[in-house]
């Protein structure tokens, strides 16, 4: 999966325009979290497809970033997001965003970007 970041003007219909641009092309969106700022919407949002979203972005001529996101399972239960947190932390990671894909009695399918994509998939494979 990767994650895409997008700023656009804090106005009416931004919003709209970017998931239809979206919609369009087909990107099947699996996460999304957008954020106003200071008169600046800061959206991101999470794909299986990046050439998709990539292309689609690129035609609106868009700026955006994009990375990949490590994709994980925390089984319910009170401490498994601070045990995820605590491990990527003691192995010097910082998390830059995380995103809840779907839960279910089972626990939750989440989706994580980091600064060090190496060493957290070290510390959560661990």
């Amino acid at each position: 999966m990767t994650e895409f970041s997008v700023i656009l003007a804090n106005r009416p219909g931004q919003l709209a325009s970017l998931a239809r641009l979206l919609a369009d092309a087909s990107v099947d969106i699996e996460a999304f979290a957008a954020v106003a700022d200071d008169g600046q919407s800061h959206v991101r949002f999470v794909v299986e497809s990046a050439p998709l979203a990539r292309r689609a972005l690129m035609a609106a001529s868009l700026e955006f970033s994009e990375r990949p996101v490590l994709d994980t399972f925390l089984p319910r239960g009170t401490g498994s997001l601070a045990h995820m947190a605590e491990r990527l932390a003691s192995s010097g990671v910082n998390i830059d965003s995380l995103y809840l894909l779907h839960s279910n009695a089972e626990g939750f399918h989440i989706a994580v970007t980091v600064d060090d994509d190496d060493e957290a998939f070290q510390a959560l494979a661990g």
